[in-house]
This record gives structure tokens, sequence and C-alpha cells, in this order.
């Protein structure tokens, strides 16, 4: 049981990348190849398949609108079903996890071909990371990152 965890781990039929958006970090592995049994807790990855957070994209990210941004990246390099993904998010709300999945994708595939994928993804501007973050609470300000107390008319 041990060997075949060390075996699965070692192996590099995937490439790694990070995606970040406000808090959220998604760890991206896109499988060029998929080892048969390859399982990931109860979910097998099979060729075409994602996989967020042990749990199917589907599930994790519902709705017709999240899959168009999802799939958005294989849709540009026309790979929709030519790689099995599986995403690690931690951090943020749904929607922060949402675009760093994407990121990860993004990068994922460029680094995958270089010459063919990154300038279509580059273009459709799915490689730029949004560096918008959460305004820091500043002290004095009642709680609010902006908000100045109210000052006396007299």
């Amino acid at each position: 049981m041990a060997e075949e965890k060390l075996e699965k781990i070692n192996s590099k039929d995937f490439v790694y990348a990070v995606g970040r958006r406000k808090a959220a970090v998604a760890r991206v592995r896109l499988y060029k190849t998929v080892k048969a049994g390859l399982l990931w807790g109860e979910e097998k990855i099979e060729k075409g398949k994602i996989l967020v957070n042990e749990k199917p994209v589907g599930n994790y990210f519902s709705g017709g609108i999240m899959e168009s941004f999802y799939k958005e990246p294989f849709l540009a390099t026309n790979t929709l079903d030519k790689y099995a993904v599986t995403i690690r998010v931690m951090g943020g709300g749904l929607k922060g996890q949402l675009d760093a999945a994407m990121l990860g994708i993004s990068r994922a595939l460029s680094e995958i071909d270089k010459e063919k994928f990154r300038p279509i993804l580059k273009k459709k501007g799915l490689l730029t990371r949004d560096a918008r973050v959460r305004e820091r609470r500043k002290v004095g300000t009642g709680g609010k990152a902006r908000r100045k107390k109210q000052s006396p008319k007299r």
C-alpha cells in the first residue's frame, strides 16, 4: 500500500500549477496521461473529468454560468476532454475559488504547450492574475476600511 502511494506521488504524468484570487488558492494538477485505477479520495481520475476537492466539478461549482467559466480555458484551446484535472481549492468564497481554479487551469495548459496555447490564453486574458483584494481595516474608522467618525457640527 505504501509503495503504491509513493509510486503515485513520484510519477510526473501531470502538470502542476497554482491560481490565486482574493483569499482563494487553487492547486491544479492537469494529467496528460492517466494510469488505470488512479483514485483521488473516492473518485476515479479519468480523461475529461474535473474533480474539485474530491468532488465532481458540477457538484462543487453548480450552475450553468459557473460551468461556462471553468470550461473557458479548455474551449479556448480546444482541449475539452483531452486531460483529467484535479483541483484543491481553499480559502475565500465560491466566486474567488472559481476564478483561482480558472487561472490554475490556464497556467497548467500553457505549461503543456507554450507555443500553441499560451498566446491564445493570453489574448483571452485567462493568464492574468486579478490582483484586487479586500482592503484592510484601518484604526479609528469604526470597523470599516474607509469610514471616518462623524465630526461635531460646532
